[in-house]
């Protein structure tokens, strides 16, 4: 995940804590679809703004994958 996208994801759980903390908002069910609906507000900011939607950024490599290709560099290095 780049940072784009945690930086939405991010928001909208800041958003959906203060939601649920400042209206009262009890139960599960209830919790559920206020998430649901500020990730709906989340997502249509985006739209609205011309952003790219999470879906079709591109993948963030994981840190595995750097982490090897970093090792094979070095070994390389070493070598010389």
């Amino acid at each position: 995940m780049g940072s784009t996208e945690l930086a939405a994801n991010l928001f909208r759980a800041t958003q959906t804590e203060e939601k649920l903390r400042r209206e009262q908002i009890k139960g599960k069910a209830r919790a559920n679809k206020t998430h649901y609906e500020v990730g709906q507000k989340v997502r249509q900011t985006i739209k609205e703004l011309g952003g790219t939607m999470p879906e079709d950024l591109p993948t963030a490599q994981s840190i595995k994958s750097i982490e090897s290709k970093q090792k094979k560099m070095l070994k390389k290095e070493d070598k010389k």
